[in-house]
């Protein structure tokens, strides 16, 4: 009977899961005991050594040495004996396939995917290997347990508060300020109406030289458009004017 379900190896300093065995189990209550083991993963550098959450159906172990990290998720019915022994196998056996300049340098999710087949093998090896084979290796771990017994968390330490332990921090929003449109002032109504004043005297004068022009000569266009260009410069700046401020 499997006691071990899921095991995964992360980066202390940010939780930046390195490799993971591949599972088969998607019920309902082994994916949020997943989310769960992902949160707490954000959160092992404030827990160092040996941890322990434990639930009605699953719990997760996790052991942690220098910058490697070891979490699983087991049965209840696994001894926390057991599965510290397996973490500690699984960590130094990631040790040795790599360096920490390879570890610390690692920039994606599962780096290190590879592993997986180790993984599987340990895992294995746990689950089907009798008690009393490893004897010794589990006498070792529960000296070990005795002298420093693991950190005991609640479910409550290892899920998702106020977006915090999703390695989100809290947005602080703002509100965007106001600016309020002014009415213009008398000064830009005097402005508007002599601009007004001079399109309306520019157009007549370029209406009056296109007539002349097209009786007289064709020199003349220059002078229409020294007044037709104003007229239409002057439109614009109505047109783009600020009416409010």
């Amino acid at each position: 009977m499997s006691m071990i379900f899921f095991a995964c190896v992360v980066r202390v300093r940010d939780g930046l899961p390195l490799s993971a065995s591949t599972d088969f189990y998607h019920t309902q209550d082994f994916l949020e005991w997943r989310r769960r083991l992902k949160s707490l993963a954000l959160r092992l550098a404030q827990y160092p050594g040996r941890g322990s959450a434990e639930g009605r159906d699953f719990s997760i172990h996790f052991s942690s040495f220098g910058d490697v990290a070891c979490m699983a998720i087991c049965s209840c019915q696994c001894p926390a004996t057991m599965a510290f022994c397996f973490l500690e196998t699984l960590w130094w056996e990631f040790t040795a396939s790599y360096d920490t300049t390879c570890i610390g340098l690692a920039s994606r999710p599962y780096a290190f995917l590879e592993f997986d087949n180790i993984i599987q093998k340990v895992k294995w090896h746990f689950n089907y290997v009798s008690s009393s084979q490893m004897e010794s290796s589990l006498e070792k771990i529960q000296e070990e347990l005795k002298l420093q017994p693991p950190v005991v968390l609640t479910l409550e330490d290892t899920d998702v508060a106020n977006g915090v332990m999703n390695g989100h921090t809290p947005m602080h929003l703002e509100p965007a300020p106001n600016f309020r449109m002014e009415p213009v002032t008398a000064l830009g109504i005097l402005s508007l109406i002599l601009n007004i004043m001079c399109a309306a005297l520019n157009l007549i004068r370029g209406v009056h030289l296109a007539e002349h022009s097209l009786q007289v000569a064709h020199e003349e266009i220059g002078n229409v458009l020294a007044f037709l260009v104003p007229f239409v410069a002057c439109i614009f700046q109505n047109k783009n004017g600020p009416f409010y401020v």
